[in-house]
């Protein structure tokens, strides 16, 4: 049976495609067929995050208003053998998606992939209202940072109203120094200051930026720390597993 996730973040730049990415990456090793949705709409980066921005001609809003067929827009990733991706549109779009509109899109796409991603813009808007529906679980990527917390949390409010009962939070970009100097805040303070499930904390590491920049999921340096450290919160994602990577 399929399952349809969706990735959101209460603010910018908290790495959110990063993971998407890597997610996706990590379940089509293990022979899954994986498609991704960029549904960050007129700020797309998924393209660059998987080195397929030369590829890309027609995009999710083309397919959902009829322009092109979805074959056209399916893009399968180089070097993997099952993971493929749509495009968002590159710019704002003055056409509309609903929630209708994304469900349609999921129900087909079930019927070919095992899992199905779903990567939003941050913070709350159109995008999300739309996908939301859609979705069966959602994660919620954030970082040690007070305001990126408590937009998580309120992100996290939202879905609860919106009928998504299945949340997870990752926690990227952990800074151990700023950590030990009480700057931001640690990792158990986190754990026991949300009611969101945490699946993993991850690092700040120059690979995760190395690799976005080649346009090679990081996901892909098997044997690494990092890689591990992914597969770990994959897996607990996936087995509903409640202890969290560190």
């Amino acid at each position: 049976m399929s399952k349809v996730f969706l990735i959101a973040s209460g603010k910018g730049g908290t790495g959110k495609t990063m993971f998407a990415v890597n997610f996706g990456a990590l379940l089509s090793a293990e022979g899954k067929r994986v498609a991704l949705i960029d549904m960050d709409l007129g700020m797309r980066n998924m393209d660059l995050y998987l080195g397929m921005e030369n590829r890309v001609v027609f995009n999710i809003m083309d397919v959902l208003t009829g322009i092109c067929k979805l074959n056209k827009a399916l893009l399968k990733v180089r070097g993997f053998d099952n993971l493929y991706f749509i495009a968002a549109s590159p710019r704002k779009d003055e056409r509309r998606i609903t929630a209708r509109h994304m469900q349609a899109l999921c129900d087909i796409l079930e019927r070919y992939f095992d899992y199905i991603i779903i990567d939003c813009g941050a913070g709350i808007g159109e995008p999300l209202e739309a996908s939301v529906g859609a979705a069966e679980q959602a994660i919620i990527v954030t970082e040690p940072e007070i305001a990126s917390l408590r937009d998580a949390d309120t992100l996290a409010s939202w879905l609860l109203d919106h009928g998504m009962r299945d949340s997870w939070m990752v926690v990227n970009k952990v800074d151990v120094d700023l950590i030990q100097e009480g700057i931001v805040p640690d990792m158990m303070s986190i754990v026991n200051n949300t009611t969101t499930p945490i699946a993993g904390f991850i690092r700040m590491d120059k690979n995760i930026r190395i690799s976005t920049n080649r346009g090679v999921p990081v996901a892909t340096q098997t044997g690494t720390p990092l890689h591990q450290l992914l597969q770990q919160i994959a897996d607990r994602i996936i087995s509903q597993d409640a202890q969290p990577a560190f």
